[in-house]
């Protein structure tokens, strides 16, 4: 399939967990209207809390739970290929999850799942400091890209996006279109957000759907939003500033092909 429609989803999730789910329903009802044939989720769609622990009581096993449950429904009754952000999924440690990016097809079954590999352990000046890896566990150096309709998809999450080697490696294994979750600081988002997913586009010449949290959270922390759509030669197609939403934009891997064959700078790379 050359052209395809996809959709990026917007959230400003919060504390309970069922109805973030419930809006997350509504949201994905408007992307499958609207003709889109894959929507991305953001990180941690399904919750914010007030603390970082919160998500610990929520996690699931690998595989099963009421948030895993509710993208494989969501999937099949949307007809629907969906990038489920990020589910807290326990990973054998007691006080910490992975990241898990799922990725369901449009008959509800997983396809892939990627764990997200950078943590988020900063001090950014004027917020306060963001330590994931209290919470979290990396995941193991794998990058992921699945094959669907639409072209080769590569996967990444937030944090991810400051190295460009991850995506160098997902170049490699042939990725088409890049789907990135995220929930960006305010901070961090005004000042790199759009400038560091545009360069990604143009680096890989790859399409890039970038689904965010944007607004206020329980725990006081606001996130920056700016949900993107841009094509490979780095053009923004469609943003989304703050709030829950939904956009959309067409992708052409032909035309991407042809892209690459006249500008061919992935076969100029120099690894020696």
């Amino acid at each position: 399939m050359s052209k395809s429609t996809l959709a990026t989803v917007q959230m400003v999730t919060g504390p309970d967990r069922d109805a973030n789910l419930r809006q997350a329903d509504e949201l994905l009802a408007r992307a499958a209207a609207g003709g889109a044939k894959l929507a991305v989720l953001p990180e941690n769609f399904a919750l914010m809390g007030r603390d970082p622990r919160d998500k610990l009581a929520v996690s699931e096993d690998d595989g099963t739970g009421p948030i895993q449950d509710f993208l494989a429904e969501q999937a099949a009754k949307r007809g629907l290929w969906i990038v489920g952000g990020t589910v807290p999924i326990r990973g054998g440690e007691r006080d910490r999850v992975l990241a898990a990016c799922p990725v369901y097809d449009d008959r509800g079954e997983r396809r892939a799942c990627y764990h997200k590999i950078h943590l988020f352990d900063v001090d950014v000046a004027g917020d306060a400091p963001y330590r994931e890896s209290d919470t979290l566990q990396p995941g193991a150096p794998s990058p992921v890209v699945v094959d669907t309709p639409f072209g080769r998809l590569g996967l990444a999450v937030c944090y991810d996006l400051r190295f460009p080697e991850l995506f160098r490696h997902l170049s490699g294994l042939g990725m088409e279109i890049l789907a990135l979750p995220a929930a960006f600081t305010y901070t961090t988002g005004e000042a790199h957000w759009r400038v560091l997913l545009r360069a990604r586009a143009i680096e890989n010449l790859c399409y890039v759907v970038a689904s965010a949290q944007g607004g206020e959270h329980a725990d006081g922390r606001r996130t920056w939003g700016d949900s993107l759509l841009i094509d490979p030669w780095g053009r923004v197609l469609h943003s989304l500033a703050q709030g829950p939403g939904v956009i959309w934009a067409e992708v052409d891997t032909h035309a991407q092909a042809g892209l690459r064959q006249s500008f061919p700078c992935l076969a100029h790379r120099r690894m020696d």
